[in-house]
């Protein structure tokens, strides 16, 4: 299951009146840390956690304070200092060095199930906001959602300072939407790894032996047209989009109708050739469609990692889409690696 906070909360939601709940929240770090401040998680009454507040290692202690919550209906807060050789976390030999704070709080009916309701229908709804919660200084269990214009949304957690006490502001995105015009072989393994991104997928294709429901499962088929797809689908609504018909007419189309859509990207599968052939049939020039687009077209489609299968394929082109979308180059974290690179270049 992804780690998504939209998959988390439709876990929830289907049991939240059948289980009790913990709501687990990272609200400050200082040094190198696993997750930052804003990520999140659940746990239930069967001992079941879902998600990650760290690379794996603190959720078997932190579910044991999440039980504690559950018997007192009370909030908790927590601290795993890796740098402190008396501390739980330096002791599991985790070799971060860093400091997490968390804070652990009972989904209730009485404290409104924390708000998670509202928050999972403004996801639902696709609606950015932030979400606040309160640190707790005698058991409160506070939490409240805040609906901020686009302009005033921050990309990070903070804290705040608020009515004489400290509340931790999350900006909370909708998983991001991916469209796939072309759903053949081909398309299969690329949507099953966007999905275990927890991102949404759709696919458009017209041909009665693609986009079959049962070859895309937890995805969104449409089979028509790409020039007939915004009559049932709302582009506006879409992140992603890659262009993968193995038609060049049905390419041509789709790059019609994405055409002056607010793109976080686009990718066309295929060599420069086969592009510039594309681009011809759907009366686009490549400066056109630059222009019209926040970013530049991606033809060919996808990092450049070695393999031609389709695994391969749709495992590069997830690679380079996840790096867009989070505002990444795409590059190596190694600095050695780097190093070496830049020196053989200059070689």
């Amino acid at each position: 299951m992804a780690n998504q906070l939209q998959a988390l909360l439709e876990l929830w939601h289907e049991h939240k009146n059948s289980r009790n709940w913990v709501l687990g929240t990272v609200y400050k770090t200082a040094g190198p840390c696993y997750r930052k401040a804003g990520a999140m998680m659940l746990f239930d009454d069967l001992g079941r956690h879902y998600g990650l507040l760290s690379g794996g290692c603190l959720e078997a202690d932190i579910q044991r304070h999440a039980q504690q919550v559950l018997n007192a209906k009370q909030s908790k807060i927590l601290c795993y200092d890796g740098s402190d050789e008396d501390d739980f976390s330096f002791q599991l030999g985790i070799g971060c060095g860093g400091t997490v704070h968390i804070l652990l709080q009972p989904i209730l009916e009485e404290n409104d199930y924390l708000q998670l309701v509202q928050l999972r229908d403004h996801l639902l709804e696709r609606r950015p906001c932030h979400y606040l919660q309160k640190i707790p200084q005698t058991g409160e269990t506070l939490a409240q959602i805040s609906s901020l214009k686009t302009a005033d949304f921050h990309s990070r957690a903070r804290l705040l300072r608020l009515d004489g006490g400290d509340w931790l502001q999350t900006p909370i995105a909708p998983a991001p939407h991916v469209l796939i015009l072309g759903a053949g072989v081909d398309a299969r393994p690329m949507a099953q790894l966007f999905r275990t991104q927890g991102w949404k997928v759709s696919l458009c294709d017209p041909r009665p032996a693609n986009a079959r429901a049962a070859y895309f499962p937890g995805c969104d088929c449409y089979p028509l047209h790409p020039d007939g797809l915004s009559t049932r689908l709302d582009l506006q609504q879409v992140d992603a989009a890659i262009v993968m018909g193995h038609n060049l007419e049905l390419d041509a189309a789709a790059l019609r109708a994405l055409y002056l859509q607010p793109l976080q990207y686009l990718g066309l599968l295929g060599p420069l050739s086969r592009r510039d052939r594309v681009l011809k049939l759907a009366g686009l020039t490549l400066e056109q469609l630059n222009t019209a687009l926040p970013t530049p077209l991606r033809a060919p489609v996808g990092l450049d990692l070695g393999g031609e299968l389709p695994e391969s394929i749709a495992l590069a082109t997830c690679a380079e889409l996840h790096a867009v979308l989070h505002g990444a180059e795409g590059r190596s974290l190694s600095p050695d690696t780097e190093q070496k690179i830049n020196a053989d270049e200059l070689a």
